[in-house]
């Protein structure tokens, strides 16, 4: 019996940012970027961030659409308003117009990327529905394929990217549909 190792680099960047370990020397380098401190929601600092540092695949005038620094899978996308707001009640006519809008697009830039054969939208609102950040909604828009979970992701709780963050963003700002 042989043993497999997974290459799977954004999770030191994870880890260290939840933890007080230091980089290693030598790692590889991942494409997620601290937001800069200050006022506002982790969104909101994300989206001072130029557009390839922040991972941003498309900004419009009331919400934007992210790559999901510690993804599920490939392509795991984020559309949230550009102002944070806690709940759907909260947000303006704009951007909910908005928002839907972009969940819309951005299933079509992931069917378009990655041919995917479904694609999962949802959204946590609220910590006690599993948010990781309750105070700024957000959707997440995830490509599937049949046979995509398996004893990986069932017992040993991880996740096999084939691809980097930087691959990904590039990919889906080429896929991304027109207006």
């Amino acid at each position: 019996m042989t043993l497999d190792h997974l290459w799977a680099g954004w999770r030191s960047s994870y880890l260290e940012s939840i933890t007080d370990a230091p980089s290693g020397v030598g790692e590889p380098t991942s494409m997620v970027r601290q937001p800069p401190p200050g006022e506002g929601s982790l969104f909101e600092r994300i989206l001072t961030l130029d557009d390839e540092e922040g991972c941003i695949v498309h900004r419009g005038a009331h919400a934007s659409v992210l790559l999901n620094a510690y993804p599920y899978t490939n392509g795991h996308l984020l559309v949230l308003p550009n102002t944070a707001v806690a709940a759907l009640g909260d947000l303006s006519p704009d951007e909910h117009t908005e928002l839907w809008d972009l969940v819309r697009r951005s299933v079509a830039a992931l069917e378009a990327a990655y041919r995917c054969e479904g694609v999962n939208v949802g959204l946590n609102l609220g910590k006690a529905a599993g948010a990781g950040v309750p105070e700024h909604l957000h959707a997440h828009v995830l490509p599937r394929w049949n046979g995509d979970t398996n004893f990986m992701t069932a017992v040993a709780d991880t996740r096999v990217l084939p691809e980097s963050l930087h691959s990904t963003w590039q990919k889906l700002r080429a896929a991304w549909p027109a207006g």
